[in-house]
């Protein structure tokens, strides 16, 4: 959780590189508190041209902002999945911020979750020629490396998987963390028969993260973007829930599934596990050691 506190200093502050950079009034402070996740202070402010969407971080929170306003740029380049627009990002020496569009988010319909799943194929349609970004970027707090790699089983193992179990290392989770290392070198048996494409991700896309506008379209927000299997992104939707057969049917139709796809969502969603053990701790640890040892087994190992 957010365990730093901001005062009306701190608020005026922010709100007059805000105005600047927006080149529009803005109240001194907030006007409520609302939720957007444990990292960020989040808040609705008044503007002159409507309310805003703010984000504010200690100062070291820049980069991650920065990233998480290129992820949006691009995603809204794709012109697939509404995103909210960048209004502002920036920083001083005490605090960091991310001003974005004021949307009115509400619990989605079914015909919601469809639009998604369609939106979602077309904008995984959209690929590069590498896996990776032109920047890095964060998964939650966690740094995400998204140098350029011209295999994505060479990605998955050196950009992704690899940096979480050395974190694990690091944590006092050594068992796990050898287990790892014999996981990350059979990595390549879970791609003879299968060549993903690098397709753009949102790459943190559980239900926290998407929500239906005023119209009941889909809009999705919180970005942790790259260029990988679109695999990934239906695998996140299923660790945590929340994501109705509706979706799933739009996304098939546009996009049908691999074969062996089932056994690739226990190695992606591995990654999102790691990431919460090595943030928040045990609870994730019986899990996690779960996925490897079954993925070694079907591996031999």
């Amino acid at each position: 959780m957010v365990n730093w506190s901001l005062s009306a200093k701190d608020f005026e502050r922010v709100a007059a590189q805000v105005a600047a950079a927006t080149q529009t009034s803005l109240s001194i402070a907030p006007e409520a508190r609302v939720g957007g996740g444990s990292i960020n202070a989040s808040f609705r402010w008044h503007g002159g041209r409507g309310p805003l969407f703010v984000k504010i971080a200690p100062a070291n929170g820049l980069e991650m902002f920065e990233a998480e306003a290129a992820g949006l740029e691009e995603l809204r380049a794709a012109d697939a999945v509404r995103v909210p627009r960048v209004l502002a990002l920036g920083a001083d020496d005490r605090h960091a911020f991310i001003a974005l569009e004021w949307l009115d988010l509400r619990a989605p319909s079914a015909r919601a979750e469809a639009q998604l799943g369609l939106r979602l194929a077309r904008q995984h349609r959209v690929t590069r020629a590498q896996f990776g970004w032109h920047r890095d970027g964060t998964i939650g707090a966690t740094h995400q490396d998204n140098t350029l790699t011209a295999g994505w089983a060479a990605f998955l193992r050196d950009r992704r998987l690899g940096p979480q179990f050395l974190l694990a290392q690091r944590n006092g989770y050594g068992r796990l963390a050898e287990r790892g290392a014999r996981l990350l070198g059979v990595i390549d048996a879970f791609f003879s028969a299968y060549r993903p494409v690098p397709a753009l991700l949102h790459g943190d896309l559980w239900s926290g993260n998407w929500a239906a506008d005023e119209d009941d379209s889909p809009v999705i927000f919180d970005p942790a973007v790259y260029y990988g299997d679109r695999e990934t992104d239906i695998a996140m939707t299923q660790l945590f829930g929340g994501f109705g057969r509706a979706f799933y049917s739009a996304y098939e139709a546009g996009h049908p599934p691999a074969a062996g796809a089932s056994t690739r969502v226990q190695l992606y969603n591995l990654y999102h596990l790691l990431n919460h053990l090595n943030m928040f701790g045990d609870a994730y640890l019986r899990q996690s050691s779960a996925i490897v040892d079954r993925l070694l087994a079907e591996q031999g190992g």
